[in-house]
């Protein structure tokens, strides 16, 4: 999806169209490169406008918020099928321009970008919150002992139905997945996420060493063959896409860590995801397993799964050259705050991380992380990286907490354009705030005197009953069981 000249549609006063800054950098928004136009709004059908604040970011690679008390959104189904973003901006000034507009209209609301997640885990849905003495222990008392039974479809469909009504419940309309070893999970997640129209990622599992049995890859060759088959089964149809799925190194074998690298080369498009330097013990057992590796980065890397659309989870324990690295290859960091609190695994470095240009943005990671809402990991977030551990604390300006959870995490996840924002072209997924949600949240929204207070007030005491509606594809999202409706 190509992007638009942002003020031809944020502010009607440009005197530059669309069709004539397609050559180089807007003079008006700094950063933003305009490409082709977007065809005229005659070609779509299904105008719809939603009328109430709004909240975005114009440049989606800067976590610089704009907010509207009385705003616009106009979406409408393109020719593809997909319901897009078509106009956004001031009520006063939009509104003219769409006479015959039906427009659903929440006064007090407001409108978000959807939440992107960039780790979760759907099979461990139900050992949230379990107890453990860290992560290795952790894995093998609950988590490992529970994956198992999703070898069984019907068990694996009733797990995703629950998880993705979950994330909706929580405003997150994007994800990307881990599934189990098993063919059968990401079969059952693909078909449930493509029956509520989500855009989701997901992958089998590789495993084939120091694993359970029933979880444990006992033949390299096919696991490799399954991932290829389940790329060309669902990689691209409607909003799903496929990521190769190592679970962490200490868990494949050479193998099979390479066996992935090659299929990561002969799909170039689809997403490779996994772990890395989240613990210091899972550090130990990797380097005693690869000796001739520099770091635990660097044992993917030799195997050809470091590259654009490569997410790996947590990066706490990383050195300069390993952030670098990244860096390099356009990889990314997905920070999950929740769960390296609740595992003692460490802190996020921001600093560092800033300074090496590193490709970053928010995640859950539920079953380790303790929470589905993308307020607890905002909170959490800037709560790590407050920590004085070895380096000073920063702390993380409200916004751009916002933008690691959206726009931020859409661009991380190489989704920029269409995921995580309200730009013209991005998808038509949002959320719809409720900024008097619990008496509480009144009484602070009602007080804050600036942008940065209102979200930072959200942040610290919002949770799932903030999000008055979650809208996909322009339907606002009804449980399962239930039928879509139009606003």
């Amino acid at each position: 999806m190509q992007s638009l000249c942002l003020k031809d549609w944020h502010d009607p006063g440009c005197e530059k169209l669309a069709a004539q800054c397609t050559t180089g950098p807007c003079p008006i928004t700094p950063g933003f490169i305009p490409a082709q136009p977007m065809n005229t709004p005659e070609t779509w059908t299904e105008l719809q406008g939603w009328r109430a604040g709004l909240l975005w970011f114009p440049d989606p690679h800067s976590p610089q918020a704009r907010h509207e008390t009385d705003g616009l959104l106009v979406t409408g189904q393109s020719a593809d099928g997909v319901v897009r973003v078509l106009a956004i901006g001031p009520y006063r000034d939009l509104a003219t321009r769409y006479p015959d507009l039906p427009v659903t209209h929440w006064p007090g609301l407001c409108i978000a970008p959807g939440f992107v997640d960039l780790h979760i885990h759907y099979p461990q849905t139900d050992v949230i919150g379990s107890p453990a003495d860290g992560l290795l222990p952790w894995l093998e008392h609950y988590t490992f002992p529970h994956e198992k039974q999703f070898a069984d479809p019907a068990y694996a469909h009733e797990v995703s139905a629950f998880f993705l009504d979950e994330l909706m419940r929580h405003g997150v309309t994007t994800a990307l997945c881990f599934a189990t070893a098993h063919p059968e999970s990401v079969d059952a997640f693909m078909a449930e996420a493509q029956k509520r129209h989500l855009r989701m990622v997901t992958g089998k599992v590789l495993q084939d060493r120091h694993s359970p049995d029933s979880l444990r890859d006992t033949d390299t060759a096919l696991s490799l063959r399954q991932t290829e088959d389940l790329i060309r089964r669902w990689h691209g149809v409607d909003r799903l896409g496929y990521a190769i799925t190592p679970r962490f190194a200490p868990t494949s074998t050479e193998a099979q860590l390479h066996g992935a690298g090659e299929i990561a080369q002969q799909f170039p498009d689809v997403w490779i995801q996994s772990h890395v330097a989240e613990n210091l013990d899972e550090i130990r057992w990797v380097h005693e397993l690869f000796p001739q590796a520099r770091s635990y980065l660097d044992v993917y890397d030799r195997a050809g799964l470091l590259r654009q659309r490569s997410v790996y989870a947590h990066c706490i324990h990383l050195d300069e050259t390993d952030r670098r690295r990244m860096t390099e290859v356009g990889a990314t960091a997905a920070i999950s705050p929740t769960s390296n609190l609740f595992l003692g695994s460490g802190f996020f470095d921001y600093t560092a991380a800033d300074a090496a240009g590193l490709h970053y943005g928010l995640a859950s990671d539920v079953g380790g992380g303790t929470s589905f809402s993308p307020f607890h990991t905002m909170h959490a977030a800037y709560t790590v990286a407050r920590q004085s551990v070895g380096r000073p604390g920063i702390s993380l300006a409200p916004e751009h907490l916002w933008w690691q959870h959206t726009a931020g995490a859409a661009a991380a996840l190489d989704l920029n354009g269409q995921v995580g924002n309200l730009l013209p072209g991005c998808e038509a997924d949002f959320v719809v705030l409720n900024p008097k949600a619990t008496p509480l949240l009144a009484r602070r929204t009602a007080q804050t005197e600036s942008l940065a207070e209102w979200l930072f007030a959200m942040v610290v005491l919002g949770d799932e009953r903030l999000i008055a509606h979650t809208v996909v594809q322009g339907h606002i999202a009804a449980p399962a069981g239930m039928s879509d409706n139009r606003a």
